[in-house]
């Protein structure tokens, strides 16, 4: 009887040798450090945030809160989410989406993440700019005609 070679596809697999294997768990454990390192790096924005106050009225009698105080209460509270918070994170995640496009290496996963990661990114940062506009036009048609917040 004659011995065979055929093993039938049952090879042993040593892992990380075939192309672009191991890849994606590397890059989302980079990914996942990274936002880790960039949230504490915006922890001192946030706390800066808390020095300033949110409510300048009411403090005594002479200085009582109204609807226009609101007004800028909420409109400071817009403010800090927008400029201190959604507009870094949305260049961050433009960066971390033009690196993950630049470093596929051919692999459409990698590019298709790095492109939902980076289109994201941009609509996410316009729905916030476009917030205001979308306030002060419901503020108008209830008919708050003070200035713009």
């Amino acid at each position: 009887m004659v011995k065979s070679d055929i093993t039938l596809g049952f090879e042993p697999r040593i892992p990380g040798s075939s192309p672009g294997e191991g890849t994606t768990t590397n890059m989302n454990k980079k990914i996942l450090l990274s936002v880790i390192i960039l949230s504490l790096a915006l922890t001192p924005l946030l706390a800066m945030a808390v020095d300033e106050g949110l409510v300048k009225c009411g403090n005594d009698v002479n200085n009582p809160c109204d609807l226009d105080d609101f007004m800028t209460i909420l409109d400071d509270i817009y403010t800090f989410i927008v400029y201190t918070i959604a507009a870094p994170l949305a260049v961050i995640a433009i960066i971390i989406g033009g690196v993950l496009m630049m470093t596929s290496a051919g692999n459409p996963n990698m590019m298709s993440l790095g492109k939902k990661v980076f289109w994201s990114a941009i609509i996410g940062l316009v729905l916030a700019f476009g917030a205001k506009a979308i306030i002060n036009f419901v503020l108008e048609v209830v008919g708050y005609n003070k200035e713009p917040i």
